[in-house]
Protein backbone atom coordinates (compact mmCIF):
# COMPACT_ATOMS: atom_id res chain seq x y z
CA UNK A 1 0.00 0.00 0.00
CA UNK A 2 0.98 3.65 -0.85
CA UNK A 3 1.89 5.88 2.09
CA UNK A 4 1.51 9.44 1.58
CA UNK A 5 4.40 11.64 3.67
CA UNK A 6 2.77 14.56 4.58
CA UNK A 7 4.46 17.69 3.92
CA UNK A 8 7.46 15.07 2.73
CA UNK A 9 8.43 14.91 6.16
CA UNK A 10 10.99 12.86 6.64
CA UNK A 11 11.06 11.90 2.90
CA UNK A 12 15.00 11.89 2.01
CA UNK A 13 15.21 13.65 -1.98
CA UNK A 14 19.20 14.03 -1.93
CA UNK A 15 22.48 13.38 -0.04
CA UNK A 16 23.90 16.48 1.07
CA UNK A 17 27.91 16.98 2.56
CA UNK A 18 27.08 20.59 3.08
CA UNK A 19 24.61 20.63 6.38
CA UNK A 20 24.44 18.49 9.23
CA UNK A 21 21.39 18.91 11.87
CA UNK A 22 20.67 16.78 14.75
CA UNK A 23 17.37 18.00 15.95
CA UNK A 24 17.01 16.29 19.36
CA UNK A 25 20.93 18.02 20.50
CA UNK A 26 19.87 21.16 18.75
CA UNK A 27 23.69 20.93 16.75
CA UNK A 28 23.74 22.46 13.23
CA UNK A 29 27.56 21.89 11.29
CA UNK A 30 28.48 23.15 7.63
CA UNK A 31 30.60 20.88 6.02
CA UNK A 32 31.86 19.53 9.56
CA UNK A 33 32.38 22.77 11.35
CA UNK A 34 29.76 23.76 14.52
CA UNK A 35 28.22 27.11 13.68
CA UNK A 36 28.95 28.67 16.75
CA UNK A 37 32.61 28.08 15.75
CA UNK A 38 32.00 29.57 12.47
CA UNK A 39 30.39 32.41 13.41
CA UNK A 40 32.66 33.02 16.82
CA UNK A 41 35.80 32.27 14.19
CA UNK A 42 34.89 33.09 10.70
CA UNK A 43 33.35 35.27 8.39
CA UNK A 44 30.87 35.24 5.95
CA UNK A 45 33.41 35.15 2.60
CA UNK A 46 34.69 31.96 4.50
CA UNK A 47 31.43 30.14 4.49
CA UNK A 48 30.97 31.10 0.98
CA UNK A 49 34.24 29.50 0.36
CA UNK A 50 33.55 26.62 2.75
CA UNK A 51 30.42 25.77 1.17
CA UNK A 52 31.15 25.80 -2.81
CA UNK A 53 34.79 24.31 -2.52
CA UNK A 54 34.33 22.57 0.74
CA UNK A 55 37.13 23.24 2.93
CA UNK A 56 37.79 26.42 4.78
CA UNK A 57 40.09 28.73 2.38
CA UNK A 58 43.96 29.98 3.04
CA UNK A 59 44.41 33.80 3.06
CA UNK A 60 45.22 33.94 -0.42
CA UNK A 61 41.68 31.81 -1.99
CA UNK A 62 39.92 33.80 0.67
CA UNK A 63 41.38 37.15 -0.87
CA UNK A 64 40.80 36.15 -4.55
CA UNK A 65 37.55 35.47 -3.87
CA UNK A 66 36.91 38.81 -1.62
CA UNK A 67 38.00 40.03 -5.17
CA UNK A 68 35.86 37.96 -7.13
CA UNK A 69 33.06 39.14 -5.02
CA UNK A 70 33.89 43.17 -5.88
CA UNK A 71 34.25 42.91 -9.45
CA UNK A 72 30.91 41.14 -9.35
CA UNK A 73 28.59 43.55 -7.58
CA UNK A 74 27.11 45.42 -11.08
CA UNK A 75 23.87 44.33 -12.40
CA UNK A 76 22.63 44.91 -16.00
CA UNK A 77 20.86 48.75 -15.91
CA UNK A 78 17.73 47.07 -17.31
CA UNK A 79 17.45 44.89 -13.67
CA UNK A 80 17.66 48.04 -11.80
CA UNK A 81 15.03 49.71 -14.37
CA UNK A 82 12.78 46.60 -13.71
CA UNK A 83 12.82 47.27 -9.99
CA UNK A 84 12.32 50.41 -9.87
CA UNK A 85 9.64 50.32 -12.21
CA UNK A 86 7.49 48.77 -9.80
CA UNK A 87 5.63 50.50 -7.11
CA UNK A 88 7.04 51.49 -3.73
CA UNK A 89 4.27 49.30 -1.72
CA UNK A 90 5.05 46.21 -4.09
CA UNK A 91 6.37 43.31 -1.52
CA UNK A 92 10.10 43.08 -0.79
CA UNK A 93 10.98 39.27 -2.31
CA UNK A 94 8.28 39.90 -5.40
CA UNK A 95 10.68 42.65 -5.87
CA UNK A 96 13.42 40.21 -5.78
CA UNK A 97 11.87 37.59 -7.79
CA UNK A 98 11.52 40.78 -10.65
CA UNK A 99 15.32 40.82 -10.08
CA UNK A 100 16.41 37.69 -10.08
CA UNK A 101 13.79 36.26 -13.62
CA UNK A 102 15.33 40.08 -14.95
CA UNK A 103 18.75 38.56 -14.88
CA UNK A 104 17.72 34.66 -15.89
CA UNK A 105 16.17 36.50 -18.74
CA UNK A 106 19.45 38.09 -19.43
CA UNK A 107 22.10 35.60 -18.79
CA UNK A 108 20.80 33.42 -22.14
CA UNK A 109 24.21 31.40 -22.45
CA UNK A 110 23.87 29.43 -19.07
CA UNK A 111 25.54 25.91 -18.92
CA UNK A 112 25.51 23.85 -15.97
CA UNK A 113 28.76 22.33 -14.89
CA UNK A 114 31.21 25.12 -16.77
CA UNK A 115 32.73 27.05 -14.03
CA UNK A 116 29.13 26.30 -11.87
CA UNK A 117 30.90 27.86 -8.34
CA UNK A 118 32.54 30.88 -10.05
CA UNK A 119 28.97 31.72 -11.75
CA UNK A 120 28.01 31.18 -8.08
CA UNK A 121 30.41 33.70 -6.59
CA UNK A 122 28.78 36.22 -9.28
CA UNK A 123 25.20 35.29 -8.55
CA UNK A 124 26.09 35.49 -4.65
CA UNK A 125 27.47 39.54 -5.09
CA UNK A 126 24.25 40.42 -7.54
CA UNK A 127 21.91 39.23 -5.45
CA UNK A 128 24.05 41.97 -2.36
CA UNK A 129 22.85 44.33 -5.76
CA UNK A 130 19.46 43.39 -5.10
CA UNK A 131 18.76 42.93 -1.62
CA UNK A 132 20.10 46.63 -1.28
CA UNK A 133 17.89 48.00 -4.20
CA UNK A 134 14.57 46.42 -3.00
CA UNK A 135 15.11 48.16 -0.10
CA UNK A 136 15.82 51.63 -1.77
CA UNK A 137 13.33 51.78 -4.15
CA UNK A 138 10.81 50.92 -1.08
CA UNK A 139 12.41 53.53 0.51
CA UNK A 140 12.22 56.24 -2.53
CA UNK A 141 15.92 56.11 -2.64
CA UNK A 142 18.31 56.29 -5.89
CA UNK A 143 19.68 53.15 -7.14
CA UNK A 144 23.15 52.17 -5.59
CA UNK A 145 25.81 49.51 -6.18
CA UNK A 146 27.21 48.05 -3.65
CA UNK A 147 31.09 49.30 -3.63
CA UNK A 148 34.02 47.55 -3.25
CA UNK A 149 35.13 47.09 0.72
CA UNK A 150 37.17 44.33 2.89
CA UNK A 151 33.56 42.67 4.08
CA UNK A 152 30.98 41.84 2.03
CA UNK A 153 28.35 42.54 5.18
CA UNK A 154 30.14 46.22 4.99
CA UNK A 155 29.42 46.72 0.92
CA UNK A 156 25.93 45.82 1.25
CA UNK A 157 25.08 48.06 4.24
CA UNK A 158 27.19 50.78 2.60
CA UNK A 159 24.59 50.00 -0.53
CA UNK A 160 21.53 50.14 1.69
CA UNK A 161 21.68 53.24 3.78
CA UNK A 162 23.50 56.37 3.51
CA UNK A 163 25.41 56.24 6.43
CA UNK A 164 28.60 54.54 7.46
CA UNK A 165 27.70 51.67 8.93
CA UNK A 166 29.82 51.03 12.29
CA UNK A 167 31.75 48.20 12.92
CA UNK A 168 29.50 46.59 15.85
CA UNK A 169 26.81 46.72 12.48
CA UNK A 170 28.61 45.15 10.18
CA UNK A 171 29.64 42.22 12.62
CA UNK A 172 26.27 41.14 13.57
CA UNK A 173 25.35 41.48 9.63
CA UNK A 174 28.12 39.16 8.69
CA UNK A 175 27.38 37.07 11.60
CA UNK A 176 23.77 36.98 10.43
CA UNK A 177 24.80 35.85 7.07
CA UNK A 178 26.72 32.87 8.52
CA UNK A 179 23.27 31.71 10.71
CA UNK A 180 20.92 32.08 7.70
CA UNK A 181 23.17 30.53 5.12
CA UNK A 182 21.91 26.61 4.83
CA UNK A 183 18.95 24.62 6.77
CA UNK A 184 19.85 21.66 4.43
CA UNK A 185 16.47 21.31 2.28
CA UNK A 186 13.44 23.80 3.47
CA UNK A 187 10.75 24.13 1.22
CA UNK A 188 12.79 27.06 -0.65
CA UNK A 189 15.40 24.72 -0.92
CA UNK A 190 12.88 22.02 -2.20
CA UNK A 191 11.57 24.18 -4.62
CA UNK A 192 15.43 25.04 -5.89
CA UNK A 193 16.34 21.84 -6.47
CA UNK A 194 12.86 20.54 -8.63
CA UNK A 195 14.07 23.53 -10.82
CA UNK A 196 17.20 22.95 -11.16
CA UNK A 197 16.96 19.19 -11.62
CA UNK A 198 15.14 20.09 -15.18
CA UNK A 199 18.33 22.07 -15.66
CA UNK A 200 16.66 25.16 -15.69
CA UNK A 201 19.57 28.10 -15.02
CA UNK A 202 20.38 29.35 -11.58
CA UNK A 203 18.60 32.47 -11.56
CA UNK A 204 15.45 30.46 -12.30
CA UNK A 205 16.04 28.24 -9.66
CA UNK A 206 16.69 31.45 -7.16
CA UNK A 207 13.50 32.42 -8.33
CA UNK A 208 11.73 29.75 -7.94
CA UNK A 209 13.57 29.35 -4.26
CA UNK A 210 11.86 32.72 -3.70
CA UNK A 211 8.67 31.78 -4.19
CA UNK A 212 8.26 29.13 -1.62
CA UNK A 213 10.41 31.51 0.76
CA UNK A 214 8.32 34.77 0.39
CA UNK A 215 5.51 32.00 2.80
CA UNK A 216 4.75 33.21 6.40
CA UNK A 217 5.57 29.45 7.43
CA UNK A 218 8.86 29.38 5.97
CA UNK A 219 10.81 32.67 4.97
CA UNK A 220 7.98 35.08 6.57
CA UNK A 221 8.17 33.80 9.72
CA UNK A 222 10.64 36.19 11.34
CA UNK A 223 8.45 39.20 9.97
CA UNK A 224 5.80 37.97 12.08
CA UNK A 225 7.27 37.37 15.00
CA UNK A 226 8.71 40.58 15.27
CA UNK A 227 5.10 41.68 14.26
CA UNK A 228 4.15 40.13 17.82
CA UNK A 229 6.21 42.23 19.51
CA UNK A 230 5.04 45.44 18.12
CA UNK A 231 1.07 43.74 18.73
CA UNK A 232 2.40 43.62 22.58
CA UNK A 233 4.06 47.16 22.66
CA UNK A 234 5.19 46.73 26.40
CA UNK A 235 6.87 44.04 28.20
CA UNK A 236 4.20 44.72 30.96
CA UNK A 237 1.64 43.83 28.14
CA UNK A 238 3.34 39.98 27.64
CA UNK A 239 1.68 38.20 29.72
CA UNK A 240 -2.02 39.34 29.38
CA UNK A 241 -1.59 38.76 25.59
CA UNK A 242 0.37 35.60 26.00
CA UNK A 243 -3.14 34.43 27.58
CA UNK A 244 -5.26 35.54 25.30
CA UNK A 245 -3.66 35.29 22.01
CA UNK A 246 -1.77 31.94 22.61
CA UNK A 247 -3.43 29.83 25.72
CA UNK A 248 -7.28 31.17 25.39
CA UNK A 249 -7.45 31.44 21.76
CA UNK A 250 -4.59 29.04 20.57
CA UNK A 251 -3.06 30.89 17.84
CA UNK A 252 0.41 29.76 16.95
CA UNK A 253 3.22 31.58 18.95
CA UNK A 254 5.58 32.56 15.42
CA UNK A 255 8.98 31.95 16.33
CA UNK A 256 8.19 29.01 18.14
CA UNK A 257 8.80 25.53 17.15
CA UNK A 258 10.84 23.93 14.34
CA UNK A 259 9.92 20.80 11.87
CA UNK A 260 13.40 19.43 12.77
CA UNK A 261 14.58 20.86 16.22
CA UNK A 262 13.06 19.48 19.25
CA UNK A 263 15.03 21.80 21.55
CA UNK A 264 16.22 25.26 21.07
CA UNK A 265 17.83 26.38 17.77
CA UNK A 266 21.40 27.23 18.19
CA UNK A 267 20.76 29.71 15.58
CA UNK A 268 18.14 31.18 17.84
CA UNK A 269 21.04 31.36 20.86
CA UNK A 270 23.34 33.22 18.21
CA UNK A 271 20.94 35.64 17.54
CA UNK A 272 20.06 36.53 20.43
CA UNK A 273 23.22 37.29 21.74
CA UNK A 274 23.73 39.68 18.75
CA UNK A 275 20.15 41.35 19.57
CA UNK A 276 21.08 41.67 23.27
CA UNK A 277 24.53 43.71 21.86
CA UNK A 278 23.11 45.93 19.32
CA UNK A 279 20.02 46.87 21.79
CA UNK A 280 22.44 49.49 24.05
CA UNK A 281 22.37 51.70 21.30
CA UNK A 282 18.94 51.42 19.93
CA UNK A 283 16.31 52.27 22.38
CA UNK A 284 13.50 50.65 20.35
CA UNK A 285 14.98 47.71 19.92
CA UNK A 286 15.63 47.11 23.97
CA UNK A 287 12.15 47.31 24.21
CA UNK A 288 11.43 44.64 21.88
CA UNK A 289 13.64 42.51 22.81
CA UNK A 290 12.87 43.12 26.49
CA UNK A 291 9.67 41.71 25.26
CA UNK A 292 11.13 38.92 23.16
CA UNK A 293 12.77 37.38 26.27
CA UNK A 294 9.49 37.41 28.77
CA UNK A 295 7.29 35.78 26.28
CA UNK A 296 10.46 33.21 25.45
CA UNK A 297 9.87 32.38 29.27
CA UNK A 298 6.20 32.07 29.09
CA UNK A 299 6.36 30.22 26.02
CA UNK A 300 9.43 27.65 27.20
CA UNK A 301 7.36 27.02 30.19
CA UNK A 302 4.18 26.11 28.14
CA UNK A 303 5.51 24.36 25.14
CA UNK A 304 9.06 22.61 25.92
CA UNK A 305 7.50 19.76 26.95
CA UNK A 306 5.98 19.36 23.42
CA UNK A 307 9.89 19.48 22.63
CA UNK A 308 8.45 23.29 21.10
CA UNK A 309 11.77 26.19 21.96
CA UNK A 310 12.55 29.20 20.22
CA UNK A 311 13.80 29.12 16.98
CA UNK A 312 15.94 31.40 14.27
CA UNK A 313 13.41 33.54 13.63
CA UNK A 314 12.20 34.48 17.26
CA UNK A 315 15.74 37.00 17.37
CA UNK A 316 16.71 37.25 13.82
CA UNK A 317 14.15 40.54 13.77
CA UNK A 318 15.14 42.35 16.32
CA UNK A 319 19.20 42.11 15.11
CA UNK A 320 17.92 43.62 11.42
CA UNK A 321 15.20 45.85 13.52
CA UNK A 322 18.76 47.58 15.31
CA UNK A 323 20.58 47.75 12.11
CA UNK A 324 17.96 49.86 10.49
CA UNK A 325 15.82 47.27 8.29
CA UNK A 326 11.92 47.30 8.43
CA UNK A 327 9.90 44.37 9.13
CA UNK A 328 8.97 44.07 5.34
CA UNK A 329 12.87 43.67 4.74
CA UNK A 330 13.13 40.47 6.69
CA UNK A 331 12.42 38.06 4.59
CA UNK A 332 14.78 39.86 1.61
CA UNK A 333 17.61 39.68 4.39
CA UNK A 334 16.83 35.63 5.11
CA UNK A 335 16.87 35.32 1.18
CA UNK A 336 20.37 37.03 0.89
CA UNK A 337 22.26 35.06 3.06
CA UNK A 338 20.72 32.19 2.09
CA UNK A 339 21.21 32.58 -1.64
CA UNK A 340 24.65 30.87 -1.04
CA UNK A 341 23.06 27.63 0.66
CA UNK A 342 20.50 27.11 -2.42
CA UNK A 343 23.02 27.76 -4.91
CA UNK A 344 25.54 25.33 -3.08
CA UNK A 345 22.76 22.75 -3.10
CA UNK A 346 21.96 22.39 -6.37
CA UNK A 347 25.06 22.69 -7.56
CA UNK A 348 25.96 19.54 -5.07
CA UNK A 349 22.50 18.04 -6.92
CA UNK A 350 23.36 18.91 -10.57
CA UNK A 351 27.39 17.69 -10.66
CA UNK A 352 26.95 14.91 -8.59
CA UNK A 353 23.82 12.70 -8.72
CA UNK A 354 21.28 14.71 -11.23
CA UNK A 355 17.89 12.94 -11.31
CA UNK A 356 14.61 14.93 -12.74
CA UNK A 357 12.27 15.41 -9.88
CA UNK A 358 9.22 13.72 -10.67
CA UNK A 359 7.16 12.29 -8.01
CA UNK A 360 3.79 10.96 -7.66
CA UNK A 361 0.86 11.35 -6.10
CA UNK A 362 -2.17 8.28 -4.97
CA UNK A 363 -5.24 8.92 -6.47
CA UNK A 364 -8.03 8.54 -4.24
CA UNK A 365 -11.01 9.67 -6.57
CA UNK A 366 -13.61 7.93 -8.72
CA UNK A 367 -13.24 4.93 -10.90
CA UNK A 368 -13.97 5.58 -14.80
CA UNK A 369 -16.77 7.10 -15.66
CA UNK A 370 -18.73 6.86 -18.57
CA UNK A 371 -18.67 10.78 -20.55
CA UNK A 372 -22.50 12.06 -21.30
CA UNK A 373 -22.78 14.78 -23.42
CA UNK A 374 -23.93 18.00 -22.49
CA UNK A 375 -27.39 17.76 -23.92
CA UNK A 376 -27.75 14.63 -22.29
CA UNK A 377 -26.50 16.17 -18.44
Amino acid sequence: MSVVSKGLENVIIKVTSLTFIDGEKGILRYRGYDINDLVQYGSYEETIYLMLYGKLPTRSELNQLKEKLNEEYDVPQEVLDAIYLMPRDADAIGLLEVGTSALASIDKNFKWKENDKEKAISIIAKMSTLVANVFRRKEGNKPRIPEPSDSYAKSFLLASFTREPTAEEINAMDKALILYTDHEVPASTTAALVAASTLSDMYSSLTAALAALKGPLHGGAAEEAFKQFLEIGDVNNVEKWFNEKIVSQKNRLMGFGHRVYKTYDPRAKIFKNLASTLMSRNTEAKKYFEIAQRLEDLGIKQFSSKGIYPNTDFYSGIVFYALGFPVYMFTALFALSRTLGWLAHIIEYVEEQHRLIRPRALYVGPEHREYVTIDKR
